[in-house]
């Protein structure tokens, strides 16, 4: 089933998660339910506060970037109780879009390389390090898992020179192609 995204302003998105029980009613449902959204939103990632839940969960598909790095062929998977332990290398800018921000694209700054724990669909625990684009989606989806948007990882003039169009997001003056919970 495909889920609302919510938008920009809408106060789920600055929540912080929780870890979720092992027992939780209905995971993979909601899993599935959650990379059906973000297909259809043509995302490359989604996470659980992005359709309204409190929980630490994300999903990722890095196929989009494949051409560029075949090491994201096939990459597609669920991160359940996701923790970040160490973000290293150099911190590198590129631009980030989000499906809770439309039509905003802004150069953002990652850390090359990541060490998460987390639990897979099949609530089997992993202690990974990801790298390159891998890292930057993880770190751009965690960042929702704890209240945090691209936009406040940008310069403050950057900020400033979008301003008026995440004001137009919060009155609800955008159009998405994909089905949207506003504030």
């Amino acid at each position: 089933m495909i889920l609302p995204v919510y938008l920009y302003g809408h106060p789920i998105l600055r929540k912080v998660t929780q870890d979720i029980p092992l027992d939780y009613p209905d995971l993979k449902t909601l899993l599935s339910n959650m990379f059906e959204t973000m297909d259809k939103a043509e995302g490359v990632g989604l996470a659980a506060p992005q359709i309204g839940l409190e929980d630490r969960i994300l999903v990722v598909d890095l196929n989009a970037f494949a051409e560029k790095d075949p090491a994201c062929k096939g990459f597609r998977k669920a991160f359940i109780n996701a923790h970040i332990l160490e973000r290293t290398g150099d911190e590198v800018q590129m631009e980030e879009g989000c499906l809770s921000i439309p039509n905003i694209h802004e150069k953002v700054p990652r850390f090359y390389q990541i060490r998460m724990q987390y639990l897979d669909e099949n609530l089997q625990p992993h202690d990974e390090i990801f790298t390159g684009y891998h890292a930057r989606v993880l770190q751009h989806e965690y960042d929702h898992l704890d209240g945090i948007m691209f936009t406040d990882r940008i310069s403050g003039i950057r900020k400033q020179m979008i301003r008026s169009k995440l004001n137009r997001i919060m009155r609800g003056e955008t159009d998405c192609s994909y089905k949207v919970k506003r504030r």
